[in-house]
């Protein structure tokens, strides 16, 4: 069975121009399946719409994928802003409006693939690149949002993953239907605002394909690695060095 097309989403903002053109050039070289377009969702920004007409992307202002924008998301303390945090969360299930394809592949801005990918088996399941840890926070509002306990035995949370568009629009109508209200609302509603860490979209979708379609799930260790250096600084005999024990790098530092 030949790979299918998917279109590629990456959420971004200013800061992440630093990584985002290495992330961009990674799926091109390191993903295995056919690339329709690759769509970034940004604040209104000419610096990145300079970057999408560099790398032949598709610019899209986020303000226009979900009818409400980051003002309406009240996510903070003393301490620490989230609301941006989840918004781009709330934009990539926003995905099944925006790709063409049967599946989209949403990536974090700071995430480089440094090892070739698929997605799919050919037997047709979705392959999951999982961790063993995450933060139990998600798992509360999961059950909150479904009234059911998370099942998966590792955790989906690892900056990147392939979304089916039917599937994500079947977990969206399952939250509106059971709160009454709309799928985004829903998940606003159910964070405890006072954890800086409420929501997870990778957790909440990869447990509701456990739940709901369990033999259409494959899974593989993620192997991710994080680094403290600016993306342009990674050498490419460190790449490759790295590609022998890990599959992807997270860059926290831009």
């Amino acid at each position: 069975m030949p790979l299918p097309k998917i279109d590629v989403l990456i959420p971004a903002i200013e800061k992440d121009l630093g990584t985002l053109p290495y992330v961009i050039d990674s799926v091109r070289s390191m993903v295995k399946h056919p690339i329709g377009r690759v769509l970034i969702v940004s604040p209104n920004s000419k610096r990145m719409k300079r970057l999408c007409k560099q790398k032949g992307c598709t610019f899209i202002n986020e303000n226009t994928v979900l009818p409400i924008t980051k003002k309406n998301i009240h996510y903070r303390s003393t301490k620490w802003e989230r609301s941006g945090w989840l918004y781009q969360q709330l934009l990539k299930l926003g995905g099944d409006t925006l790709s063409s394809q049967k599946f989209y592949l949403v990536i974090d801005a700071d995430t480089v693939l440094i090892r070739p990918h698929a997605f799919r088996t050919t037997g047709g399941r979705t392959v999951f690149y999982c961790r063993k840890w995450s933060q139990p926070e998600y798992f509360k509002t999961y059950r909150k949002l479904l009234g059911q306990k998370a099942g998966s035995p590792s955790s989906f949370v690892t900056h990147y993953m392939l979304f089916e568009r039917s599937k994500v629009r079947k977990l969206k109508k399952t939250i509106a239907a059971r709160h009454q209200t709309t799928w985004y609302g829903a998940i606003i509603r159910s964070i405890n605002k006072k954890k800086q860490f409420g929501f997870s979209e990778f957790e909440t979708y990869g447990n509701f394909l456990h739940a709901h379609y369990p033999g259409t799930l494959a899974r593989k260790p993620a192997l991710n690695k994080s680094l403290h250096i600016k993306a342009s600084r990674l050498s490419a005999a460190k790449r490759k060095r790295l590609s022998l024990k890990y599959r992807s790098i997270s860059f926290h530092q831009r």
